[in-house]
């Protein structure tokens, strides 16, 4: 059978979607001997403008090295597609002449694939293949990317803790997680001991209270002498109005193209210190927001991930044959493994951590999320205890 693939990333760069661009194209090779594997730049994008590379026409260590490199080779893009736009890349992939189209990213690239899907009536597979550091994808016990992402924030916080048994003080790391807390809960994975960081967590799922925050912060410090903090960007009040909108002044936010508050920047890390001023005056106190660094970090590139990634990637490939759907990694209580669900399944949804996640009186992940970071996130580091 000859055959042409197009694949797409979108969305935010990891440090394993490349696994999932050669995965695919290295299982359509096997499979469809002779085939053409497209990779469109810059996503979507890249498709309604014609833009493409011809990734089949490349060596398997030419695949594998792109692979092993974090960010997103091929170009990502942040465009929501409307049916306007859509009809446009379905008409790209047409002219491509398309038999399959695989979409790297997360649940927005669900409901594009959908989209496509029906405007298409027929004739082509849409494919998604997971993606995301956040880990808020249904129907995925895990996402590709996440593990990575929270391997950098373990290590962080573990390091932060170290640091501030030297030189006691308070310390707030601000992580990526605009509605799903797992990320910021990753801080937690690899601490010292009973005493160890982060002392406090605060995610989206569980609404954000000044007051309480203040009077945790100083519990802490009674209690341990230090406090460290791990934050999601994402920590909003009890009426759903994210943390930066309530401490920054309307005129100083800023919003990404889609009119959405830019939750990463320095106004947020600079209103906790504001806050921190204010309410603990003359108490040393740190600020850090991690941005981009967590999600791409070449440093800190897991095996499990880079793997889980690749799968995913051939997969895709492997269910073409059975029409359109979305990937999923889900757990059987002994091994991960791909499924397909469908496209409506994933596609606007959002997975939140569970309820039991978290601590119910105090600002804190629960045992429960503890077994759960255990098994994704094997610890790494074996630091003697400071006698401090």
């Amino acid at each position: 059978m000859t055959a042409t693939f197009v694949i797409a990333q979108g969305g935010g760069p990891t440090a394993v979607i490349n696994q999932t661009v050669a995965g695919a194209t290295l299982e359509a090779r096997r499979r469809y001997p002779g085939c053409r594997v497209l990779g469109a730049l810059h996503g979507v994008r890249g498709i309604r403008d014609g833009n493409f590379v011809t990734l089949s026409d490349l060596t398997e260590a030419e695949l594998r090295r792109i692979a092993a490199t974090p960010s997103a080779a091929l170009g990502s893009t942040r465009d929501k597609p409307d049916a306007a736009y859509c009809e446009a890349v379905l008409k790209g992939l047409k002219q491509a002449g398309a038999d399959a189209f695989i979409n790297i990213g997360g649940n927005d690239t669900s409901g594009t694939q959908a989209i496509l899907r029906d405007a298409a009536g027929g004739g082509m597979a849409f494919l998604h293949a997971p993606k995301t550091i956040d880990n808020d994808l249904v129907e995925n016990d895990h996402t590709p990317g996440f593990i990575s992402a929270a391997e950098f924030v373990a290590g962080a916080f573990i390091s932060v803790d170290l640091d501030f048994r030297a030189l006691p003080g308070v310390y707030v790391g601000i992580v990526m997680g605009r509605h799903a807390g797992f990320l910021t809960a990753a801080a937690s994975a690899w601490t010292l001991d009973e005493g160890g960081a982060p002392h406090l967590t605060y995610v989206p799922e569980r609404p954000f209270e000044r007051k309480s925050f203040i009077d945790d912060v100083k519990a802490t410090l009674a209690r341990h002498g230090r406090c460290i903090v791990a934050m999601s960007e994402g920590v909003a009040d009890a009426q759903g109005r994210s943390l930066v909108e309530a401490l920054v002044p309307p005129e100083m936010l800023e919003r990404d193209q889609h009119g959405n508050v830019r939750l990463s920047g320095t106004d947020l890390g600079q209103a906790i210190e504001r806050m921190l001023a204010e309410d603990l005056p003359g108490q040393r106190a740190r600020v850090d927001t991690f941005g981009y660094l967590p999600r791409g970090n070449i440093a800190t590139i897991s095996e499990a991930d880079a793997r889980e990634a690749f799968e995913a990637g051939a997969f895709a490939v492997a269910s073409v044959d059975k029409g359109s759907g979305s990937v999923a990694l889900q757990y059987d209580g002994k091994r991960t493994a791909c499924r397909l669900v469908a496209l409506e399944a994933v596609a606007g949804k959002t997975r939140h951590m569970p309820a039991d996640f978290l601590h119910p009186e105090e600002s804190r992940v629960s045992a429960a999320c503890l077994d759960y970071l255990n098994r994704l996130l094997p610890r790494r580091y074996d630091p003697a205890k400071p006698f401090v």
